[in-house]
């Protein structure tokens, strides 16, 4: 169901190519990692370049109520004191709102499992309907006591007690990868550690889960990955994070890499990270399939900026494991000269809203005939585009996917635009700034596409 919000956003249409340098704020993703495992700390943490959004916003006052210190030291540099023997002997019951934070639903609830007082967890009515099943699995597999959330969904309780020690749990994550990330980062804080093991369909999100590994161990954590690829360990120990810089984040660089195939031009991202956990570094390999070109130079900041320049045409893909990247992907795919096939993510039907049916209908009323298969879409444009009113369902992607197919279609408006203050403080300024910075005489650039590609990246989750 779309939100019901009546704020429309007049998407700004294409007006000639890009010479543009987008400066992308710090990961969600890995952010909230960060300051779950600096809550978790043996001492303070400095997390440098850490995002402010709404879902950082709610981990902060998450974990604020369980009695983590945050003191924001600049506009993007957080000083985190963690958890005291206070904290951790409190017993007044305390209320947590996830708002529609898949990371401060399915990662807090294990800190709780830490305490001996009850947390109750819920969210916006959108996120009563998000899958939990793993997570209170996970929960009470490690002793903790969970009352409520029968029917597998948000709203529940959750009591810590000497029984939460570690050990081995196994667990379902073919929902999310986030089922397995939660209890890994608190895995070291339990006297046993902790094995978790994955019983189930293939996990949506190797990436993500791969960046919790990576955090863990950045953090002096010895976490490993077993040999048969579905378990992953965590040993008792300290945590000592120290200070710790935060990649930007490269899935909401996506759209505005998008923006140089829809208008021409060239979009750099800067402080493109040289190596990274982020599935957003996919868009270095997927976005020459749709027809660009891509390549690194050096930035201002003495590091490297990706580059994206636009060719004549936008090319169909095949495409199989995009995950987040989906619906900047699925745009694009509107707006090519071909059909295209986006597989391998029937786990998006859980995410903030259902967003292979969400892209389905509003891609078709614009006039690029959509229809979702078991584990993906299957996109058929016809080149005959029309304005509409492009539905966000409360899901901050798909508002940036309507606002990348409104450079293509003058008088498209976006509803309810402010959900993507989920992971971006400012979309729509950054978006203006992006077209206000326009190339003079640009010579344009040969067509590197050959016809329809495929690409299969195998990834997914937050």
């Amino acid at each position: 169901m779309a939100s019901m919000h009546s704020t429309l956003w007049l998407a700004p249409a294409k007006d000639g190519p890009l010479d543009a340098v987008v400066e992308i704020p710090g990961s969600k993703s890995l952010t909230n990692r960060h300051l779950v495992l600096a809550a978790l700390a043996d001492a303070p943490t400095r997390v440098v370049g850490a995002l402010r959004s709404r879902d950082t916003d709610l981990m902060v006052e998450a974990l604020s109520a369980l009695g983590v210190g945050f003191e924001w030291v600049d506009s993007s540099t957080l000083l985190v004191t963690p958890l005291g023997e206070e904290a951790l002997q409190e017993r007044s019951p305390v209320s947590i709102d996830c708002g529609l934070a898949g990371t401060v639903m399915r990662f807090v609830p294990y800190v709780a499992a830490l305490l001996r007082r009850p947390v109750t967890f819920d969210g916006d009515a959108a996120a009563r309907v998000r899958p939990m099943d793993a997570v209170i699995a996970g929960l009470r597999a490690l002793g903790a006591d969970v009352a409520g959330g029968e029917d597998d969904f948000l709203p529940f309780t959750v009591t810590g007690s000497d029984r939460v020690a570690g050990g081995e749990i196994s667990l379902d994550a073919s929902g999310s990868s986030q089922f397995v990330s939660g209890p890994l980062l608190v895995g070291a804080r339990l006297p046993r550690g902790l094995v978790v093991r994955h019983a189930g369909g293939a996990v949506p999100s190797p990436q993500h889960v791969e960046m919790t590994v990576e955090t863990l161990r950045a953090a002096g954590v010895d976490a490993s990955v077993g040999a048969d690829g579905v378990s992953w360990s965590v040993a008792a120990g300290s945590i000592s994070p120290g200070d710790v810089v935060v990649e930007p984040d490269l899935s909401n660089a996506g759209p505005f890499l998008a923006a140089a195939l829809v208008c021409g031009g060239r979009v750099a991202i800067p402080r493109w990270p040289a190596s990274t956990t982020q599935i957003g570094a996919e868009w270095e390999r997927l976005l020459p399939r749709f027809g660009a070109r891509v390549h690194r130079e050096p930035d201002a900041f003495g590091t490297e900026q990706l580059v994206v320049t636009g060719g004549e045409r936008i090319s169909g893909v095949e495409a199989d494991g995009l995950a987040e990247l989906a619906p900047t992907a699925a745009a694009l795919c509107a707006l090519a000269d071909g059909p295209s096939r986006l597989g391998g993510i029937a786990h998006l039907r859980g995410h903030e809203t259902d967003r292979l049916a969400a892209l389905a209908t509003e891609l078709s009323k614009v006039g690029s005939p959509t229809v979702e298969t078991e584990d993906g879409l299957v996109i058929s444009p016809t080149g005959e585009l029309r304005p509409t009113v492009f539905g966000s369902y409360e899901d901050h992607r798909m508002a940036t996917a309507g606002a990348i197919i409104g450079l293509a279609v003058d008088g498209l408006k976006v509803e309810n635009i402010e959900t993507t203050s989920k992971t971006m403080p400012d979309f729509p300024g950054m978006w203006s700034d992006m077209l206000s910075q326009k190339a003079i005489d640009f010579p344009g650039t040969e067509d590197p596409s050959a016809g329809q590609a495929s690409v299969d990246t195998q990834g997914g989750g937050q």
